[in-house]
């Protein structure tokens, strides 16, 4: 069964009990992309957008090295996120500013990634990851 094209779209849907929070933090300081919003009589919406979208799927043995590798530890987030920023380190100072919590300081992966994992402030975790260039 042919499948490729059927998904145009990927959108992750995040409930916040800080609207205005979570704006400074996905919109001004992350930097994604503003593509509508709304106020209605059941509250307020922002769909924002990050370029490409990717579904990474880990077993759980996967996702314990990753944790390991990125954290030091098993942090056990069934949902993370995840963004290629131009320079994760400086981003990841930029979120902290906005709320964020470090988990671990940045590493270089095996995959060839500088990456740097966050707490956002509704508790989600937040891997922000540059590719390494060159040898």
């Amino acid at each position: 069964m042919e499948h490729a094209g059927r998904v145009r779209e990927l959108r992750v849907a995040l409930t916040v009990k800080d609207f205005d929070t979570a704006v400074a933090f996905y919109r001004d300081a992350l930097g994604l992309q503003e593509v509508l919003s709304w106020d209605s009589t059941h509250g307020r919406g922002l769909i924002l957008t990050a370029g490409r979208a990717t579904l990474e799927l880990l077993s759980s043995g996967e996702a314990e090295y990753v944790d390991q590798i990125e954290v030091g530890q098993r942090v056990g987030a069934q949902i993370r996120l995840g963004a290629e920023v131009e320079d994760s380190e400086a981003v990841a100072g930029d979120l902290q500013k906005a709320g964020a919590e470090m988990l671990a300081p940045p590493r270089t992966t095996p995959w060839s990634h500088r990456s740097v994992r966050l707490s956002t402030p509704e508790g989600l975790q937040l891997t922000l990851f540059t590719p390494i260039s060159g040898p």
